[in-house]
């Protein structure tokens, strides 16, 4: 097994990126060579100055870097040297068997669609991302790639995320629903009251009902689908909260002795809890509906989300994500008499 790893992509590389390539070359490692994709000179001075040895991974020299400031449609186009573009020229043609980056979400999306094509039945891949919530994480798709949306994109959304939810979350029979403001069936606007109808007739899913904005974090759904403008404000949202609320915790038990105390007391739980809220324990978000498994890490990733976001890459090349996610698709189009 062979995962493509843009060396470039994201806030902290290249030095985050390596660093969580060796540590995933030494966890789990085993069976799986880590092709590193950017300027080879910057590797390498880059591996030197961390003390990293590059002997267990390959190197493919790509001379561009597409930036967070680039237009994805142009950088797609015209910097087909970068890391990002040779990438997934590599993953179409069969030279490697995921690709991972924390690059422009834009242009990875764009190149995404434009290069590796997307699964019969698909008309563009959905940004999918895992929410903690008080008993275990729910899949959110789309998350952000499609703002505007069809109902019969939700509907395929709902057997993407019920194959993913199967596939590496380990979900035996993952209920999906769908964000709405109620949960009644003829609720919303006419976008999600028919995409309420389609997802309920189809075969390939568990469909559990609407659910309300404010029962996401309660833990009932193991996949919420919805568009990605509403997805994103989720998203960032429910980011915004989490980290909001541990800030104001600390000066809550700084404010006297007895708080302190009491903070000791519960010093483990705290901790679980922020791991728990941690994006960096997942790694990223797949694009789910490529032809072939695509992982996009947060812009910000350390070295630990890189390592997972690795992770996640080879569960998806194990579990045959996209083999088994393509006959799913056809049952739904079957169904829908799209087939």
């Amino acid at each position: 097994m062979k995962i493509l790893l843009d060396a470039m992509g994201g806030d902290n590389a290249p030095a985050a990126v390596l660093q969580g390539a060796e540590q995933a070359n030494r966890e789990f490692g085993q069976g799986m060579t880590i092709a590193l994709l950017g300027p080879e000179q910057t590797i390498r001075q880059t591996a030197a100055e961390l003390s990293i040895d590059l002997a267990p991974f390959e190197i493919i020299d790509c001379p561009e870097v597409i930036t967070m400031e680039d237009d994805p449609v142009k950088a797609v186009r015209q910097k087909t040297g970068s890391s990002m573009i040779k990438g997934l020229n590599l993953l179409k043609k069969g030279e490697g068997d995921a690709f991972v980056s924390a690059g422009s979400t834009g242009a990875l999306h764009v190149a995404t669609s434009l290069i590796v094509r997307t699964l019969k039945g698909i008309k563009r891949p959905a940004l999918a991302a895992q929410i903690p919530t008080v008993r275990q994480p729910f899949l959110l798709l789309d998350c952000g790639a499609n703002a505007e949306c069809r109902a019969d994109m939700i509907n395929t959304f709902g057997t993407m995320g019920s194959v993913y939810a199967r596939q590496v979350m380990g979900r035996a029979d993952p209920a999906v629903m769908l964000v709405n403001n109620g949960t009644e069936d003829h609720k919303g606007t006419p976008l999600y009251r028919e995409a309420h109808q389609r997802l309920q007739a189809n075969p390939s899913i568990r469909f559990a009902g609407n659910i309300e904005p404010r029962d996401l974090l309660l833990g009932q759904a193991d996949v919420v689908v919805c568009d990605g403008f509403v997805g994103n404000v989720i998203l960032k949202l429910t980011e915004g909260v989490a980290s909001t609320l541990l800030r104001m915790l600390k000066p809550i038990f700084l404010k006297n002795l007895l708080t302190k105390l009491a903070y000791l007391a519960i010093k483990g739980g705290l901790g679980d809890l922020k791991k728990m809220m941690d994006s960096e324990e997942v790694g990223g978000a797949p694009l789910l509906g490529a032809a072939r498994p695509v992982i996009k890490a947060h812009g910000s990733s350390k070295a630990k989300g890189i390592k997972n976001a690795i992770r996640q890459a080879r569960l998806c090349v194990e579990n045959d994500l996209c083999g088994t996610m393509q006959k799913a698709l056809d049952e739904t189009l079957a169904a829908a008499g799209e087939g």
